[in-house]
Protein backbone atom coordinates (compact mmCIF):
# COMPACT_ATOMS: atom_id res chain seq x y z
CA UNK A 1 0.00 0.00 0.00
CA UNK A 2 1.14 3.44 -0.49
CA UNK A 3 2.28 4.89 2.58
CA UNK A 4 2.56 8.00 2.06
CA UNK A 5 -0.99 9.96 0.61
CA UNK A 6 -0.63 14.12 0.73
CA UNK A 7 -2.44 15.57 3.49
CA UNK A 8 -4.85 18.57 2.09
CA UNK A 9 -6.03 20.60 4.79
CA UNK A 10 -9.20 22.36 4.86
CA UNK A 11 -11.65 24.47 6.95
CA UNK A 12 -15.32 23.47 7.61
CA UNK A 13 -17.51 26.35 5.95
CA UNK A 14 -20.33 28.21 7.58
CA UNK A 15 -23.21 28.69 5.36
CA UNK A 16 -23.65 27.67 1.70
CA UNK A 17 -24.78 29.44 -1.19
CA UNK A 18 -23.42 31.98 -3.43
CA UNK A 19 -23.04 34.70 -0.42
CA UNK A 20 -21.09 32.30 1.46
CA UNK A 21 -18.93 31.53 -1.62
CA UNK A 22 -18.08 34.57 -2.00
CA UNK A 23 -17.54 35.87 1.64
CA UNK A 24 -14.78 32.57 1.72
CA UNK A 25 -13.06 34.26 -1.37
CA UNK A 26 -12.69 37.58 0.06
CA UNK A 27 -11.03 35.89 3.12
CA UNK A 28 -8.34 34.55 0.64
CA UNK A 29 -9.78 31.24 0.73
CA UNK A 30 -11.19 28.80 -2.18
CA UNK A 31 -14.95 27.29 -1.19
CA UNK A 32 -15.55 23.80 -2.02
CA UNK A 33 -17.69 20.74 -1.21
CA UNK A 34 -17.34 17.24 0.06
CA UNK A 35 -19.65 14.50 -1.09
CA UNK A 36 -20.09 11.38 -1.46
CA UNK A 37 -19.58 7.84 1.40
CA UNK A 38 -23.38 7.60 2.64
CA UNK A 39 -22.50 10.51 4.77
CA UNK A 40 -24.34 14.33 4.23
CA UNK A 41 -22.18 16.57 2.10
CA UNK A 42 -19.67 19.08 3.77
CA UNK A 43 -19.07 22.73 2.66
CA UNK A 44 -15.45 23.27 3.09
CA UNK A 45 -13.11 26.11 2.30
CA UNK A 46 -8.77 25.89 1.58
CA UNK A 47 -6.29 28.42 1.29
CA UNK A 48 -6.37 29.91 -2.04
CA UNK A 49 -2.02 29.88 -1.93
CA UNK A 50 -1.55 26.12 -0.95
CA UNK A 51 -4.72 25.06 -3.69
CA UNK A 52 -3.22 27.22 -5.88
CA UNK A 53 0.23 25.46 -5.31
CA UNK A 54 -1.00 22.25 -5.79
CA UNK A 55 -2.71 22.60 -8.51
CA UNK A 56 0.69 23.24 -10.13
CA UNK A 57 2.29 20.69 -8.99
CA UNK A 58 0.23 18.62 -11.59
CA UNK A 59 -2.26 15.80 -11.35
CA UNK A 60 -4.28 17.15 -8.92
CA UNK A 61 -7.55 15.36 -10.37
CA UNK A 62 -5.97 11.82 -10.08
CA UNK A 63 -4.47 12.46 -6.90
CA UNK A 64 -5.41 10.66 -3.73
CA UNK A 65 -5.14 13.00 -0.69
CA UNK A 66 -5.95 12.54 2.87
CA UNK A 67 -8.44 15.44 3.78
CA UNK A 68 -7.95 16.72 7.38
CA UNK A 69 -10.43 19.39 8.17
CA UNK A 70 -10.78 20.64 12.24
CA UNK A 71 -13.62 18.53 14.03
CA UNK A 72 -14.30 16.00 11.43
CA UNK A 73 -12.35 12.30 11.13
CA UNK A 74 -9.46 12.12 8.16
CA UNK A 75 -11.17 10.87 4.75
CA UNK A 76 -9.58 10.01 1.80
CA UNK A 77 -10.93 12.17 -1.34
CA UNK A 78 -10.28 12.72 -5.09
CA UNK A 79 -10.93 16.02 -6.71
CA UNK A 80 -13.83 15.49 -8.71
CA UNK A 81 -13.88 19.04 -10.50
CA UNK A 82 -11.82 22.45 -10.47
CA UNK A 83 -14.35 25.73 -11.21
CA UNK A 84 -12.12 28.13 -12.58
CA UNK A 85 -12.32 32.20 -13.40
CA UNK A 86 -13.42 32.30 -17.33
CA UNK A 87 -10.87 35.53 -17.18
CA UNK A 88 -8.14 34.26 -14.87
CA UNK A 89 -8.27 31.34 -14.78
CA UNK A 90 -7.56 30.61 -11.07
CA UNK A 91 -9.63 28.12 -8.90
CA UNK A 92 -13.28 29.68 -7.79
CA UNK A 93 -14.60 26.21 -6.21
CA UNK A 94 -13.74 22.57 -5.89
CA UNK A 95 -15.86 19.45 -5.33
CA UNK A 96 -14.13 16.21 -3.95
CA UNK A 97 -15.30 12.59 -3.57
CA UNK A 98 -15.02 10.62 -0.79
CA UNK A 99 -13.80 7.16 -0.98
CA UNK A 100 -14.82 4.43 0.50
CA UNK A 101 -12.11 1.49 0.81
CA UNK A 102 -13.30 -0.38 -1.64
CA UNK A 103 -13.54 2.48 -4.43
CA UNK A 104 -12.08 2.26 -7.57
CA UNK A 105 -9.76 5.38 -8.64
CA UNK A 106 -7.61 6.33 -11.83
CA UNK A 107 -4.08 7.24 -9.80
CA UNK A 108 -0.36 7.68 -11.23
CA UNK A 109 1.81 5.29 -9.51
CA UNK A 110 5.44 5.80 -10.29
CA UNK A 111 7.91 2.84 -11.25
CA UNK A 112 11.33 1.41 -9.74
CA UNK A 113 13.47 -0.26 -11.69
CA UNK A 114 15.61 -3.18 -10.40
CA UNK A 115 18.22 -5.42 -12.32
CA UNK A 116 20.60 -2.51 -13.93
CA UNK A 117 23.54 -4.07 -12.23
CA UNK A 118 22.68 -7.36 -14.12
CA UNK A 119 21.58 -5.92 -17.58
CA UNK A 120 24.33 -6.64 -20.40
CA UNK A 121 22.84 -3.70 -22.36
CA UNK A 122 23.50 -1.48 -19.34
CA UNK A 123 27.27 -3.09 -18.91
CA UNK A 124 28.03 -2.21 -22.59
CA UNK A 125 27.14 1.34 -22.14
CA UNK A 126 23.72 1.28 -22.77
CA UNK A 127 21.12 4.43 -21.68
CA UNK A 128 18.02 3.10 -19.64
CA UNK A 129 15.45 5.92 -20.54
CA UNK A 130 11.94 6.18 -18.77
CA UNK A 131 9.48 6.63 -21.25
CA UNK A 132 6.80 6.41 -18.73
CA UNK A 133 8.25 7.50 -15.30
CA UNK A 134 4.75 7.37 -13.85
CA UNK A 135 1.99 5.14 -15.15
CA UNK A 136 -1.66 5.33 -14.83
CA UNK A 137 -3.93 2.61 -12.93
CA UNK A 138 -7.00 1.96 -12.03
CA UNK A 139 -6.34 0.66 -8.89
CA UNK A 140 -8.82 -0.10 -4.88
CA UNK A 141 -8.33 2.91 -2.41
CA UNK A 142 -8.25 0.59 0.24
CA UNK A 143 -4.97 -1.02 -0.83
CA UNK A 144 -2.64 1.44 -3.45
CA UNK A 145 0.47 0.23 -4.08
CA UNK A 146 3.71 2.55 -3.63
CA UNK A 147 5.06 2.15 -7.25
CA UNK A 148 5.12 -0.93 -9.39
CA UNK A 149 8.51 -2.68 -10.73
CA UNK A 150 10.12 -3.17 -13.47
CA UNK A 151 13.14 -5.83 -14.01
CA UNK A 152 15.43 -4.90 -16.47
CA UNK A 153 18.20 -8.12 -15.74
CA UNK A 154 19.47 -9.93 -18.64
CA UNK A 155 18.56 -7.02 -20.94
CA UNK A 156 20.15 -5.92 -24.41
CA UNK A 157 20.68 -2.72 -26.16
CA UNK A 158 17.59 -2.50 -28.02
CA UNK A 159 15.32 -4.03 -25.39
CA UNK A 160 11.90 -2.73 -24.87
CA UNK A 161 10.00 -3.08 -21.68
CA UNK A 162 5.89 -2.88 -22.04
CA UNK A 163 3.49 -3.01 -19.40
CA UNK A 164 2.35 -6.42 -20.16
CA UNK A 165 6.20 -7.50 -18.74
CA UNK A 166 5.38 -5.85 -15.43
CA UNK A 167 3.77 -7.80 -12.54
CA UNK A 168 0.97 -5.55 -11.19
CA UNK A 169 -0.72 -5.55 -8.12
CA UNK A 170 -4.00 -7.47 -7.29
CA UNK A 171 -6.71 -5.51 -8.46
CA UNK A 172 -4.93 -3.44 -10.39
CA UNK A 173 -4.83 -2.72 -14.07
CA UNK A 174 -3.66 -0.12 -16.64
CA UNK A 175 -6.20 2.64 -17.66
CA UNK A 176 -5.07 2.09 -21.32
CA UNK A 177 -6.09 -1.17 -23.48
CA UNK A 178 -2.68 -1.59 -25.70
CA UNK A 179 0.62 -2.98 -24.15
CA UNK A 180 2.13 0.24 -24.00
CA UNK A 181 5.87 0.86 -23.74
CA UNK A 182 7.15 1.98 -20.17
CA UNK A 183 11.67 1.82 -20.88
CA UNK A 184 13.62 0.83 -22.82
CA UNK A 185 17.98 0.36 -23.52
CA UNK A 186 19.08 2.69 -26.07
CA UNK A 187 22.51 2.44 -27.52
CA UNK A 188 25.15 5.19 -26.26
CA UNK A 189 25.16 8.48 -28.46
CA UNK A 190 28.77 7.31 -29.38
CA UNK A 191 28.14 3.82 -30.28
CA UNK A 192 25.74 5.18 -32.28
CA UNK A 193 27.24 7.85 -34.29
CA UNK A 194 30.36 4.71 -35.11
CA UNK A 195 27.28 3.05 -36.74
CA UNK A 196 25.54 5.79 -38.27
CA UNK A 197 29.64 6.53 -39.73
CA UNK A 198 30.13 2.90 -41.08
CA UNK A 199 26.74 2.84 -42.57
CA UNK A 200 27.57 5.68 -44.44
CA UNK A 201 31.39 4.12 -45.35
CA UNK A 202 29.91 1.46 -46.41
CA UNK A 203 26.68 3.53 -48.94
CA UNK A 204 29.91 5.32 -50.45
CA UNK A 205 31.77 2.18 -50.99
CA UNK A 206 28.82 0.27 -52.80
CA UNK A 207 27.95 3.56 -54.99
CA UNK A 208 31.52 3.70 -56.56
CA UNK A 209 31.60 0.28 -57.01
CA UNK A 210 28.52 0.84 -58.76
CA UNK A 211 30.25 3.66 -60.78
CA UNK A 212 33.40 1.60 -61.21
CA UNK A 213 30.85 -1.01 -62.74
Amino acid sequence: MAGEIPDLIAEARTGTGKGAARQARREGKVPGIVYGGGVDPLPIQIPFNALLKRLKDGRFLSTLFNLKVEGQDDVRVICRNVQRDVVKDLPTHVDFMRLRRTSKVNLFIPVEVTGEEQAPGLKKGGVLTMVRPEVELIVTAGDIPDHITIDVSGRQIGDVIHISDVTLPEGAKPTIDRDFVIANITAPSGLVSAENEADDEAAGDAAEAAEEA
